[in-house]
């Protein structure tokens, strides 16, 4: 979904005074700016070139990631990945969520400092992207200054616009997810384990306890006709659709205005609000400004495209929705601020039919998983696996066998017979019948694949992809890849190479192992944003340049220059493109 442009907030604002409770080299004081009248357009189609933006949520430090926080960075990669491919500017942010009462009792329990048990998690959670050959550019910490100056810039803002007052709350609380919810969201549970009873959120099943104290509201309800107006100009706004419509059922059943802040002597672990020591800024405000924080909030006038806002996608988890896709985009509204163009929901990772939870102790250690099948496996089998509609199920066994079956057995099958090939070379195939015109293919034993494989593949793929889909995307390229297999097997070149003329098998099979050269090589290049050493490894077999693996070379015929390897093909398992792994178990 493009985005048309918002009138940008840069453009109205005007630095003066100094009463912010804080100075920092761009803050301005009083956020007494002029107002101007802010439309929601209708479509989101891009007013100006900017680079592409993705974002993961950021992730909480209280506990160690497990693989379902792998699988939304990997998402997030594959798709940043994919725009680079295209030729296009992209960036990538993820980083840590490290304020609120979940981490203050945290660190607490741990006996240390908070910024110290924060600066811990932060690391592990830098480690695991580096694992994973994640790309991303920004690494956004809660606690970094220029976050808290941008948060605090916001909530001016809000308070002189007269969205923030404040009131007396009551409700019950989830210290797991960090909001207030109403009664009518809430239920008694008996917990089998001890028998005690408690109160627990009905979407969640996180225990909440009574809470009654004073703080400051942000007027959500005055978002609820803004809020549904936007989602039905936009209604691919949210995917999957049906989330979307859960969306809308929520606002049109009605918006109550949102708590945010808490007192300090409960939270001391947070933002202060500006000017009242007594008030921690709720952890959500906080959080979400993050996006627009490591995106350059607040911009200088003209520059609010440069660091890619709005975002083109945001990545989140399910369970997060409300905050994401009502309370942001309400933030966003009251600062007038562009909206992100895209929300792209997924499913949690199950274990043994429950959902992977750091609280829960049911998780799979993605680090452990990394060391055991290496990123590219594990790059491929979450992103092969992971549903976007529903959830998915992590099994070891399930990864032995798709790489047993699609990777080795198909994919590195295919490599070796072609690239190994005695009766014939793939870069004489390549030079005699890649330049054959577009009419020796109309026809033959070689034109059903060539036409309705080799010719259809990339534009499934790119499909796939540029609906944020990347499941999808692998899953036309597999059918390729056991297509490519089928023709090469029942083609059977080394049945029909001519003998009279070494290097010289034929026409016949020339095009033959041309035709499998060329299903490898567009293999190779749309498999760069899924599996980046091996893709690199498959076009260093075929001899493809670095400056022929974009996407504008994925068709056939496009390159004609490839064929000699630049690195040794090998022999037995040594040297092949996926060897057997080391264990079954």
């Amino acid at each position: 979904m493009r985005s048309r442009a918002f009138i940008s907030a840069a453009s109205s604002f005007r630095f003066s005074g100094a009463r912010i409770r804080r100075a920092s080299p761009w803050i301005g004081g009083s956020c007494q700016f002029p107002r101007r009248q802010f439309s929601y357009p209708r479509d989101l189609e891009a007013a100006s070139a900017k680079p592409f933006y993705i974002t993961t949520p950021i992730f909480y430090v209280n506990a160690a990631p497990h693989v379902g926080h792998l699988f939304t960075i990997i998402l997030c990669d594959i798709l940043k990945r994919w725009q680079q491919l295209k030729g296009n500017k992209a960036i990538l942010c993820t980083g840590t969520d490290e304020h609120g009462l979940k981490v203050q009792r945290a660190a607490e329990k741990a006996g240390i400092d908070p910024k110290l048990f924060c600066d811990k998690g932060a690391a592990i959670f830098k480690e695991l992207a580096q694992k994973a050959d994640i790309t991303n550019d920004h690494f956004v910490r809660t606690t970094d200054r220029e976050h808290k100056d941008a948060v605090e810039y916001a909530w001016c803002l809000l308070k002189e616009k007269g969205y923030i007052y404040t009131a007396k709350h009551e409700g019950w609380y989830s210290v797991t997810d960090e909001a207030f919810y109403p009664q009518s969201a809430v239920q008694l549970y008996l917990d089998p384990p001890t028998g005690r009873k408690m109160m627990t959120s009905i979407e969640t099943g996180s225990e909440v306890e009574w809470s009654s104290e004073k703080n400051y509201h942000f007027r959500l309800s005055a978002f609820r006709e803004p809020l549904l107006e936007f989602y039905q100009a936009n209604p691919g706004w949210i995917s999957p659709e049906y989330r979307m419509n859960d969306v809308i059922q929520a606002v049109e059943d009605g918006l109550e205005d949102l708590s945010i802040s808490r007192p300090s002597d409960r939270l001391n672990w947070g933002i202060r609000v500006p000017g009242d020591d007594s008030q921690t800024i709720y952890v959500w405000l906080d959080a979400l400004m993050n996006y627009a924080t490591k995106a350059g909030y607040p911009w200088s006038p003209g520059t609010d495209h440069a660091g890619g806002w709005p975002a083109d996608c945001h990545v989140i988890g399910k369970d997060i929705m409300r905050f994401h896709c009502i309370y942001w985009p309400a933030f966003l509204m009251a600062l007038k601020l562009p909206l992100p163009k895209h929300i792209l929901t997924h499913g949690h990772w199950t274990l043994g039919g429950s959902k992977m939870s750091k609280s829960t102790g049911r998780v799979v250690d993605p680090f452990q998983a990394l060391d055991r099948f290496s990123s590219d496996v594990m790059r491929y089998f979450l992103a092969r696996d992971g549903r976007l509609h529903t959830d998915s199920s992590y099994d070891n066994t399930r990864i032995i066998s798709i790489y047993n079956k699609v990777l080795l057995g198909a994919l590195g099958n295919l490599s070796t017979r072609v690239l190994r090939g005695k009766k014939w070379s793939v870069r004489g195939a390549v030079e005699r019948a890649g330049n054959l015109p577009i009419q020796e293919w109309e026809e033959g034993p070689c034109s059903t694949f060539y036409h309705n494989t080799l010719s259809t593949m990339p534009a499934a793929v790119e499909s796939g992809l540029d609906s944020n889909n990347p499941r999808m995307a692998l899953r036309h390229m597999e059918a390729s890849i056991h297509s490519a297999n089928r023709f090469f097997q029942m083609s059977s070149p080394w049945d029909k190479a001519l003998t009279f003329a070494p290097g010289v098998p034929g026409e016949h099979v020339d095009k033959i192992v041309y035709c499998a050269a060329e299903a490898l090589r567009m293999v190779g290049i749309l498999l760069q944003p899924f599996m980046p050493h091996k893709a690199k490894m498959l076009l260093d077999q075929l001899g493809v340049r670095e400056s022929r693996r974009s996407f504008e070379y994925c068709q056939v015929g496009c390159d004609l220059e490839y064929g000699e390897p630049m690195i040794s093909l090998g022999r037995g398992h040594e040297g092949a493109l996926f060897p057997p792994l080391s264990s079954d178990e």
